[in-house]
């Protein structure tokens, strides 16, 4: 069955069965030869291979598949003599595209070894597939009209090794990869990916709280406004929420009355999830401690200001004050954990209400 987008022009010649492989020799219906590497065709060969060529398809019955096709040679002004190109598979591969694009599909829904399995290749023929479709279906026009775009981290081989991704907030897709996560692999985006001039039309970059792709940021696109991500910000308050909750029922762990430090170390869940997303026995236990009072509700009370500040259905005038008030009410709480909170970053955060993320305020020299 031809890819979408790929309608092979070729007939079968003949078809040979023998034990679990299945070989089918097939021509081209077309009379021009097409260069692989651009679209310089010619009508004038330049000789025959003097072996066929052969390209894995999917299986048939069980069976491996093969087709097989005696192809012509023409001279490229570009690229020299190369063999004609085949609509039913990419340059230089040995695999048809209809091999190719499900064995990807499966790479993104599962590991590497269980698409070597099922597919009856190797794990580093894996890579290469994946690395030849990728090239063929991005779009070489991903860069030109960023506006918007989403910096984060993805950690992979058990958590060792790192990737920085590049995404377009407008159309929700990854652009850009590459292996690190400090500021020269970002910075890599901008020097070695972006046109020239798309770096100063780039206007918000969101990210996480860590210095160095700020850095980068600040270096390459001075003009982009960086915004936090929402939940980073979120989850400081969650942390020192989880902190202070440990300190008291260490405290209370020192009492006489046990059930003090049953209901504390109980009522984790409860203070860290989200109201809306309690069950019934966690709301029973918030509002116990709810009643008990003292720092540890205050600080519950703390992280959910915060959270409410990055409602979507707020107005920017009306999130800035609920920002700023949230600020000093930490500034006065004098609870260390959101006194340290407070002054985590070097710029007050400020939201932006667009993409519900947190902007940090420039600084006055």
């Amino acid at each position: 069955m031809p890819t979408e987008g790929h309608r092979p022009r070729a007939t079968v010649r003949d078809v040979d069965i023998a034990d679990d492989r299945v070989r089918v020799a097939v021509r081209p219906q077309r009379r021009r030869m097409q260069c692989p590497y651009c679209p310089f065709t010619t009508v004038h060969r330049y000789d025959t291979r003097e072996v066929d060529s052969s390209w894995r398809h999917l299986d048939l019955g069980g069976r491996v598949c093969v087709l097989t096709m005696r192809r012509l040679r023409l001279r490229c002004p570009e690229h020299g003599v190369c063999a004609e190109a085949v609509d039913f598979a990419r340059p230089g591969s040995g695999f048809t595209r209809d091999f190719e694009d499900p064995a990807v599909w499966l790479a993104t829904k599962t590991d590497e070894t269980t698409v070597a399995t099922f597919c009856r290749v190797t794990w580093r023929t894996v890579g290469a597939i994946c690395g030849r479709v990728v090239t063929d279906k991005l779009d070489p026009d991903r860069f030109t009209n960023l506006v918007d775009i989403g910096v984060d981290e993805i950690s992979w081989r058990r958590h060792h090794k790192y990737l920085t991704l590049v995404s377009d907030h407008e159309s929700g897709k990854i652009v850009w990869g590459t292996e690190g996560k400090h500021a020269a692999a970002l910075g890599t985006f901008f020097t070695d990916a972006l046109p020239a001039g798309a770096a100063e039309r780039i206007e918000a970059v969101s990210m996480d709280l860590g210095p160095a792709y700020v850095k980068a940021v600040r270096e390459h696109a001075p003009p982009a406004t960086i915004c936090f991500d929402p939940f980073r910000v979120v989850k400081l308050a969650t942390d020192a929420l989880d902190d202070m909750r440990r300190q008291v029922w260490q405290h209370a762990r020192s009492l006489s009355d046990k059930q003090i430090a049953k209901t504390y170390r109980g009522g984790r869940w409860a203070l860290l999830k989200n109201p809306e997303s309690l069950t019934a026995k966690q709301s029973s236990t918030l509002k116990a401690l709810k009643r008990h009072g003292g720092a540890l509700v205050r600080v519950y009370e703390l992280k959910e200001a915060l959270r409410a500040v990055f409602a979507c259905d707020l107005d920017d005038e009306v999130v800035l004050a609920m920002l700023a008030r949230w600020c000093a009410w930490a500034q006065r709480c004098r609870i260390p954990q959101f006194v340290k909170l407070r002054t985590h970053h070097p710029t007050t955060p400020r939201r932006d209400h667009r993409r519900g993320r947190t902007r940090p305020r420039e600084r006055t020299p």
